[in-house]
């Protein structure tokens, strides 16, 4: 049990930044950095006792400056897209960079994620570590002066609780997740590997997209009766080939679940098994929504231990308000106002089925 800090180099600006170990009774690990306030590493036995990383990521911090998939990234101010790169607060248009098509696509291209984050508290005893950072009214187009938070805590059941706060002085946009693309069969095991992982996902709806630029219709669909349902467990790979517009459109599975219409108490919102290595995945979440995207755009990118991570090398679970949900009638805004607290909690529990 507890934490090690460790040089990892120097960020962007040549700030020195940090790597945070936190272990616990079991022996899990997982690593974090200061550097984006980033998830580098999940060390998890698997049903041998062999301790495994399931999580894709870069040795170096350097792997982490451009980093195009987000490997393990904290996102904000909003996470996923924002339909033309502009929403309006109040009567006032907000502008945002076009970084994706014609949209905004996590809040870039001036990211979080390439940020020194303040460590604000190291807790041995709940077996976390807190980053804050500080974003100036107008940072990436989003109006008010923006304190975020985001705490890694691992506990003894292996779960990696991260607890999102934060706070503005004018009203604005809020919506932060985390961007890790798991393996269970081990970060460098590839695509046939992660297509085999059996998931279940415990939403009867999904938004679902208008064309390959992955900008939501407003509609919520039932996944009932089409390639979208995960409300049994199936193979990822399953039906991922399926002749389904909303496949072709993102070149597989990139969508956001619909857990539930509005954010409310913590619930089971998936769960994903490797048979190969025996480990189980559950996500808990108190917001609606969960972005299930497997890495269809991850090209020949070069990760951990000398691998090559190539196209649906893992999948993200990215609990969320709706994509675009700033400017949708029919989704809970993901406007926070003035002076009101964020907070949201998402877990990560892993197991062994053997």
């Amino acid at each position: 049990m507890g934490i090690t800090k460790q040089s990892f180099g120097k960020g962007m600006d040549n700030q020195e930044v940090f790597l945070y170990s936190i272990t616990n009774k079991n022996q899990m690990t997982i690593t974090v950095t200061d550097f984006g306030a980033t998830l580098v590493q999940i060390l998890v036995p698997d049903k041998d006792g062999n301790k495994i990383d399931v999580a894709l990521g870069y040795d170096t911090v350097e792997g982490y400056y451009k980093n195009p998939g987000h490997f393990g990234a904290t996102i904000g101010r909003n996470g996923n897209r924002i339909k033309n790169a502009a929403f309006s607060i109040n009567g006032k248009e907000y502008p945002l960079a076009v970084n994706d098509n014609v949209n905004n696509l996590h809040s870039g291209p001036n990211w979080y994620r390439t940020r020194v984050w303040n460590v604000t508290e190291i807790d041995e005893e709940k077996n976390a570590v807190t980053f804050c950072i500080l974003s100036p009214d107008g940072d990436q187009g989003f109006p008010g002066n923006f304190t975020g938070y985001v705490t890694y805590e691992l506990t003894d059941d292996n779960e990696i609780v991260l607890h999102y706060q934060g706070s503005a002085d004018a009203d604005t946009v809020v919506n932060m997740t985390n961007h890790s693309y798991f393996n269970l069969a081990g970060h460098h095991a590839g695509a046939e590997a992660m297509l085999n992982h059996t998931v279940q996902i415990f939403a009867p709806e999904y938004t679902p997209v208008s064309d390959s630029q992955a900008i939501p219709t407003g509609e919520i669909l039932p996944v009932e009766g089409t390639p979208m349902d995960f409300t049994k467990p199936k193979k990822i790979g399953q039906d991922v080939e399926a002749d389904f517009d909303q496949l072709k459109f993102g070149g597989g599975y990139d969508h956001n679940y619909a857990l539930s219409r509005e954010k409310g108490e913590m619930k089971k919102a998936a769960e994903a098994f490797s048979e190969e290595s025996g480990i189980v995945m559950e996500v808990f979440t108190d917001l609606p929504g969960m972005q299930f995207y497997i890495g269809n755009f991850i090209e020949q990118e070069q990760g951990k231990d000398g691998c090559v991570y190539g196209k649906r090398g893992g999948f993200c679970m990215e609990t969320q308000y709706y994509p675009d949900a700033c400017n949708q009638a029919a989704f809970q805004s993901s406007v926070l106002k003035a002076g009101e607290k964020y907070d949201t909690t998402t877990i990560y529990k892993f197991s062994v089925r053997k």
